[in-house]
C-alpha cells in the first residue's frame, strides 16, 4: 500500500497550486484525488478477471473541470460538496430568528453549496498512511458569510484506500450554528470505457421510503413508501428497467432503513465486468441520480464521451431542504459539537 508524492494538476486556482495525489493498495486498486475540490478524478478497480479498470467519470487534468462546457452543465464530477449538499428551497433558511439568503444557482433554489462551493476551492492536503491503508487528509476553512452561510467552519475530509474500499471520513466544527450536509459527488460506471451507459447495472437499496419532491425538486415533506413504484429497489432491478416511468430520470433521496449505524445502504452489480460495489454509510439518506443532464458535450478519460446516463451517483447525505423541513433529521451544527460521518465504497466481484 502506498501514497505517491503530490504532482501538479496542470493549472492554478486562486493563486494556490492544485495538486494530484495517488493512493494504491497493492491489490489493483488506485485512487487519484486532486486538492482542487477534493475531487476523486480516477478510481481503478479490478474486474472478475483481475484486470484493473476505471469506475468513475472524470478528466485527466484540471482543465476539464474548469472548461466552459463543464461549468455550464456543472455535473460536480467526483467533488466534495458543501456546505450543504443537495437543494435548499428558494435559497434561504431561518435560524435563531434570522433569515439567511444563499445563491439561487439551480432555478429558484440553492444547490450544493452555491456558486463557489467546496467543489471549487483548493483544499490543504497531506498524504500519509494508517493501519487501514494509504490516506489523504484534506482541510478547508469556510469563513463566516461564505456563500451566505453563518459561522467559521473548519472541515477535514480523509480519503483512505483500504484493501478493498475507498473510505471517506468527514469531520467539522463551527463557531456559530450553521446547516451542514457534506458528501461526495462521484459518478460511477463500473464498466467505464466499455459500457456507454449504466442502464444495465443492477441496483439494490436498503430503503423502504423516499422523499417526494415538487417540480423544482424540493421535498414536499412526504416520505412515501417505495412499494409498488419504480422507486422500489428493495430487490435488485437494473437501473434502466423502469427508468422511463420516472419523468426526467432518477434524482431523488431515499430514506435509509438503518438508524445511524454504519451499514450497507446500496449494492450495485455490473454483469459484464463482474464488478460489485457496496455503499456503507451512517447517514439517513442517499441521493440516487442517473446522470440525466449529461448530454454528450463532455469528453472524459480515454476519450469517452459522456452522454445521458453515462454514470450514476449514490450520494450519502441528510435530506434535501432539511433546514426548512422541521420533520426531517436535524442538519444544524452548533458550537461545541463535532460533525462526523463516514462513507465507504467497497468493491468486489461476482463470478
Amino acid at each position: 500500500m502506498s501514497s505517491s508524492p503530490a504532482t501538479p494538476f496542470n493549472a492554478k486556482n486562486d493563486s494556490a497550486d492544485a495538486q494530484m495525489y495517488i493512493l494504491e493498495n497493492g491489490r489493483g486498486m488506485r485512487a487519484a484525488i486532486s486538492s482542487y475540490g477534493g475531487t476523486l478524478t480516477s478510481l481503478l478497480v479490478p474486474d472478475r478477471a483481475g484486470r484493473p479498470g476505471e469506475v468513475v467519470l472524470g478528466f485527466d487534468g484540471i482543465a476539464g473541470y474548469q472548461s466552459p462546457e463543464f461549468l455550464k452543465s456543472n455535473p460536480y464530477f467526483g467533488a466534495l460538496i458543501g456546505r450543504y449538499g443537495n437543494r435548499i428551497a428558494s435559497g434561504r433558511f431561518s435560524l435563531a430568528g434570522k433569515t439567511y439568503c444563499l445563491a439561487a444557482n439551480n432555478g429558484p433554489n440553492h444547490l450544493h453549496g452555491g456558486l463557489r462551493g467546496f467543489d471549487k476551492v483548493v483544499w490543504q492536503a497531506e498524504s500519509g498512511a494508517s493501519a487501514a491503508g494509504p490516506m489523504l487528509t484534506l482541510s478547508y476553512i469556510s469563513v463566516d458569510g461564505e456563500e451566505g452561510y453563518p459561522g467559521n467552519l473548519n472541515v477535514k475530509v480523509i480519503y483512505t484506500l483500504t484493501t478493498n474500499a475507498l473510505r471517506i471520513a468527514y469531520t467539522a466544527t463551527t463557531d456559530q450554528p450553521t446547516p451542514l450536509n457534506l458528501t461526495n459527488h462521484a459518478y460511477f460506471n463500473l464498466n467505464h470505457g466499455h459500457s456507454a451507459d449504466i442502464l444495465g447495472h443492477e441496483l439494490l437499496l436498503a430503503a423502504d421510503r423516499y422523499t417526494v419532491v415538487d417540480a423544482s425538486q424540493i421535498p414536499t415533506g412526504e416520505l412515501r413508501p417505495v412499494a409498488g413504484t419504480p422507486f422500489d429497489f428493495t430487490t435488485p432491478h437494473t437501473i434502466g428497467e423502469r427508468l422511463g416511468a420516472v419523468p426526467g430520470g432518477y434524482d431523488h433521496n431515499w430514506v435509509l432503513n438503518h438508524a445511524e449505524a454504519q451499514t450497507v445502504a446500496a449494492t450495485v452489480y455490473e454483469p459484464l465486468s463482474g464488478r460489485l460495489m457496496e455503499v456503507l454509510t451512517d447517514q439517513p439518506g442517499l441521493q440516487f441520480y442517473t446522470g440525466n443532464y449529461l448530454d454528450g458535450t463532455l469528453t472524459g478519460k480515454g476519450g469517452v464521451v459522456y452522454g445521458r446516463h453515462a454514470g450514476f451517483c449514490l450520494e450519502t447525505q441528510h435530506f434535501p431542504d432539511s433546514p426548512n423541513q422541521p420533520t426531517f433529521p436535524n442538519t444544524i451544527l452548533r458550537p461545541g459539537e463535532t460533525y462526523q460521518t463516514t462513507t465507504e465504497y467497497r468493491f468486489g466481484v461476482r463470478e
